[in-house]
């Protein structure tokens, strides 16, 4: 889907495609192409003639941050969050390519995220198309507070999950810690990347900043690197998690691997009993009409079986020795 928008008294207002041709030839315009078909591909690709490999680079769902200068443009491809509740993997990642004409801006994606969603809802202030290079970083900057809220609400459910785990241990939760583990590890992956990015961005001076804009690209270093923190404090922390559970589980197995070598002991010494005298050999005290031959082989077998289980949990007596001191 492609939608188009100019900017009214700061404030983003969608146009139709029929109405480009109607503005002002100065007036700045945003192109919003999101959850692009491969028919909407094709006619960005011949409308403003972008280079094939770019849009397959935008469209690879494993692209990392960059920024280049072509000949007509500059094209940066950013990281940002995405949620999807119904997904296997609820927070992941997508590239999000934007393209920077004299006049206009086109952002591109696969998919949609909420930090498209804030721009084109008049939700970041002082946003404006006069100054494209400080769209690009407040775009930035927003995906940073998606983020960080994210990594919040990530570590709120595993703390919840944990809990659940604690009074008992399904799958179904270790499979969401796995998954919960995954999106740290996306969310770290994309945010490195977007350092990169930034610190291309000071350095190649592709993009012309101004002061105010390299304020806010300092700015938005920090609450990057402040993520990436974040990210990797809480991806320890859920490896922990899962390592610890997952040696509750190891010493689960262990015990109930005993309690049976216990009771597989106790049968086979039983089983001797019963088998030696099933040999042809005459049970004791027994005739041809007395069972006392086998109570005596019954009773046999449950005091042996006894002992033997006695036996086999009795745990080893620890002496403690205690140091006397000597008085002189």
């Amino acid at each position: 889907m492609i939608n188009y928008w100019i900017q009214e008294d700061n404030q983003f207002v969608k146009i139709s495609r029929e109405e480009l041709s109607q503005i002002e030839s100065d007036r700045r315009l945003w192109i919003d192409a999101r959850r692009v078909s491969q028919d909407e591909i094709t006619f960005l690709q011949t409308e403003y003639k972008l280079d094939p490999e770019l849009l397959l680079d935008v469209m690879d769902q494993d692209e990392l941050s960059r920024i280049e200068n072509w000949d007509d443009y500059v094209l940066s491809i950013m990281r940002l969050p995405v949620f999807t509740p119904n997904a296997e993997v609820s927070y992941s990642t997508a590239p999000v390519g934007a393209v920077i004409f004299p006049d206009k801006i086109i952002t591109i994606c696969w998919t949609d995220c909420e930090v498209l969603k804030d721009l084109s809802a008049n939700r970041i202030k002082g946003l404006s198309l006069s100054d494209f290079p400080a769209f690009l970083i407040r775009i930035l900057a927003r995906s940073d507070i998606m983020f960080l809220r994210y990594l919040k609400e990530i570590i709120r459910r595993v703390t919840s999950i944990q809990n659940e785990l604690h009074e008992q241990i399904e799958n179904a939760e270790l499979i969401q810690l796995l998954n919960l583990e995954k999106s740290l590890t996306y969310f770290t992956t994309s945010l490195k990347a977007n350092q990169l990015l930034l610190e291309k961005i000071r350095r190649t001076r592709i993009l012309k900043l101004d002061s105010d804009d390299q304020e806010w690209l300092d700015d938005v270093e920090i609450d990057n690197r402040q993520a990436m923190e974040m990210a990797d404090t809480y991806s320890s922390i859920t490896t922990g998690v899962m390592d610890a559970f997952a040696n509750v589980i190891s010493n689960n197995m262990n015990v109930t691997m005993k309690k049976l070598t216990v009771i597989s002991l106790v049968l086979m010494i039983m089983s001797f009993i019963t088998s030696f005298w099933g040999m042809n050999i005459r049970l004791p005290w027994s005739t041809s009409n007395s069972w006392a031959g086998f109570f005596c082989i019954t009773g046999l077998c449950i005091i042996s079986g006894a002992v033997a289980y006695i036996f086999m949990n009795l745990r080893p007596v620890k002496k403690v020795k205690k140091n006397k001191k000597r008085k002189k």
